[in-house]
């Protein structure tokens, strides 16, 4: 893995999130704690995250929250079309967004709720 410009979008009170920070750590990574509650993601970094994740807005909502059912979204639609409404409200609600995300220096990104998506970073 990348040291240096790792960044973790780290949530504490969660598990997995605490168990990613623990791993970069055993394995001896340099990174950035982005606490991205209190410091939430604009659309436009959503976007290049979710580039850089190969995946959807709705691949990374938590869509059991219940802001989530408030809003509707698991009756959402998922084409292309529908994209700007799940990351407007990703980005107007970030506790919608799946953790850990890890983003190394090199653009490799990982949802790391498994030490296996950790490994996968290299």
């Amino acid at each position: 893995m990348t040291a240096g410009q790792t960044e973790i979008w780290h949530n504490p009170r969660c598990t997995k999130s605490r168990n990613a920070t623990a791993y970069l750590d055993e394995a001896g990574v340099e990174y950035t704690v982005r606490r991205y509650l209190d410091d939430p993601p604009t659309a436009e970094e959503l976007r290049a995250v979710l580039e850089r994740l190969g995946a959807e807005p709705w691949d990374i909502t938590r869509t059991g929250e219940q802001i989530a059912k408030d809003l509707g979204m698991p009756e959402w639609g998922r084409t292309a079309a529908d994209r700007d409404r799940w990351i407007e409200a990703l980005a107007a609600n970030p506790k919608l967004i799946q953790r850990p995300i890890v983003l190394t220096a090199n653009g490799a990104a990982v949802v790391a709720r498994t030490d296996e998506a950790l490994r996968s970073l290299g």
